[in-house]
């Protein structure tokens, strides 16, 4: 771990200054670093320029001094996790500055009674040379450590992620958030290894979570092959920089996820403009490390001086695209005020569905028109807009048209991005509001809707409740939950499930009595009902 003379020289040294004193040590026993500390504790210097991968240790072990009685304690073992080092390693000294004990700990691949950590020690320091071989134990561990990342590839490509949630709501509501979460993350092609739910007593911390807590969250990515970490909640600028300075393990939020799903489900220029300024807008403030070494220099008059960091680049090329894209998302809007005025003056109704991501909209829309529009059973399988002509007998028509999905705290960027998407619902003549019964949680579903669309000011537009997925849950409950809420049930797949749905939204278009004329089977996308 340390050889005899070397571990007499720092502990001469840390008995005559009263310091700690630490090195860094590499596996061909060169010394990388010497740090002096405070007599209780070391400042680790930067070491990003020294190894780093899955399944891989540091490749440095940490040796420093202890005072008289004292042991190695929870930043320790903190340091040992967050670095991911080879091991920790103290040298304790009696009032004399002579080394008397060594002990140590290392990470372990597996679990061993319930710890990630195995200790070393305390024994005496003039046999630790004796009694482990340093080398070829840290050698042995990380060939378990690549055995275990090897096991992790076969179960298939793609990031491997761990989701964390730092939240003060009940844990029944954290559970289903996390399995929300677990939904975003599978659509976004990563595979979800491990979930981890902390309590806190309030929200907001700069911090978000405690060293010791945060060493053991590594410790379990470390075990299971993660190489991401992503967060429930919205980090903001200071628990990112927080985050990322503690450990080496990529870490995004909720928005980020989303914001990343949308960018790959964007397939329009008009959608891929709304994702691009969504993100420019939420990674703006996040821009808040500086880096000096970077700054240029501006001749010419008016020019002179440092010039800008780098930082204040990113930033004003930041804000410029922002103003090229909203100018863009702009002439959009001119745009479809030009064809929405067009239906107006042809007097044509324009039904939209709106609902909880992944509730069916776009096979209803299918199913009505006989459509092609792309379905998957993945969250914000399709994001453009999809509107299709429905006719009905007397020579009578409607627009029906496929909106972006909803969601738990929906990004506000994203809603401000995707409004010239969801203006469309504003001339909308009734809503369909879908719903999928056999989820578990679709009573909460409905309020995330109901609550959106107070706040786009859309709650004014009559609208129908459906049911769909019917065919997923006992009939019993279907007609329970159907009479509490006063909606319609249908398998959006099922053509003859929706004669219900289509008489309402013709007596609710054309008030009229119709019940002579029954709609029938569309034939192609203008499809015709007879």
């Amino acid at each position: 771990m340390i050889s005899l003379p070397v571990g007499r020289e720092i502990s001469a040294l840390s008995g005559e200054t009263g310091r700690r004193i630490g090195l860094l040590i590499d596996r061909k026993g060169t010394v990388e670093f010497v740090i002096v500390g405070e007599p209780s504790r070391l400042m680790i210097p930067n070491l990003e320029r020294f190894r780093y991968g899955l399944g891989r240790l540091k490749g440095l072990r940490l040796v420093h001094t202890l005072r008289p009685g004292e042991a190695l304690n929870s930043d320790d073992m903190a340091d040992l996790a967050l670095l991911k080092l080879d091991a920790v390693i103290g040298v304790e000294r009696n009032h004399e500055g002579e080394a008397v004990r060594i002990e140590g700990a290392y990470l372990l691949p597996v679990p061993k009674e319930g710890s990630n950590i195995e200790r070393i020690g305390p024994i005496p320091f003039t046999r630790s040379v004796e009694e482990v071989n340093f080398l070829d134990l840290i050698q042995s561990l990380e060939e378990e450590f690549a055995t275990l990342q090897h096991l992790h590839d076969i179960g298939g490509k793609g990031e491997r992620a761990m989701l964390v949630s730092v939240s003060t709501l009940p844990k029944a509501l954290v559970d289903e958030r996390l399995d929300e979460l677990a939904e975003l993350a599978q659509s976004s092609n990563l595979r979800v290894v491990g979930r981890i739910a902390q309590s806190a007593k309030r929200q907001g911390s700069a911090t978000l979570l405690r060293k010791g807590k945060l060493s053991e969250i590594v410790i379990q990515a470390l075990q299971k092959g993660a190489d991401l970490l992503i967060f429930d909640q919205d980090l903001n600028p200071s628990q990112v920089k927080n985050l990322t300075d503690t450990t080496e393990l990529k870490i995004i939020d909720r928005t980020q996820l989303i914001l990343d799903l949308f960018a790959q489900r964007a397939q329009t220029r008009e959608g891929k403009i709304q994702v691009e300024l969504a993100q420019l807008k939420y990674m703006l403030p996040l821009l808040v490390t500086k880096n000096t070494a970077m700054s240029r220099l501006t001749g010419g008059i008016g020019g002179r001086g440092p010039g800008e960091t780098k930082l204040e680049i990113n930033r004003r090329r930041a804000r410029e695209r922002i103003v090229r894209l909203q100018s863009e998302l702009e002439k959009v809007r001119l745009r479809r005020k030009t064809q929405r005025k067009l239906r107006q003056d042809r007097d044509v109704p324009i039904v939209a569905i709106i609902g909880y991501t992944n509730a069916g909209k776009s096979t209803l829309l299918n199913t009505l028109t006989k459509s092609n529009v792309f379905v998957q059973n993945r969250l914000f399988a399709t994001l453009d807009p999809t509107s299709r002509r429905l006719k009905f007998p007397k020579e009578r028509e409607i627009v029906l048209t496929d909106t972006v999905g909803f969601i738990h705290d929906l990004p506000k960027d994203l809603i401000e991005a995707f409004r010239a998407t969801l203006e469309q619902l504003e001339d909308a003549h009734l809503l369909l509001h879908l719903v999928d019964v056999s989820n578990e949680m679709f009573d909460r579903h409905i309020e995330v809707v109901e609550r959106i669309l107070n706040d786009l000011q859309l709650d004014h537009i009559p609208r129908i409740m459906v049911f769909n997925k019917e065919d997923l849950v006992s009939p019993v409950k279907v007609a329970q939950e159907s009479a509490r809420y006063h909606a319609l049930s249908i398998s959006a797949l099922d053509e003859e499930t929706l004669l219900p749905l289509i008489r309402e939204i013709e007596r609710r278009l054309w008030p009229e009595p119709r019940h002579a004329d029954l709609p029938m089977r569309p034939k192609d996308q203008n499809a015709t009902l007879h």
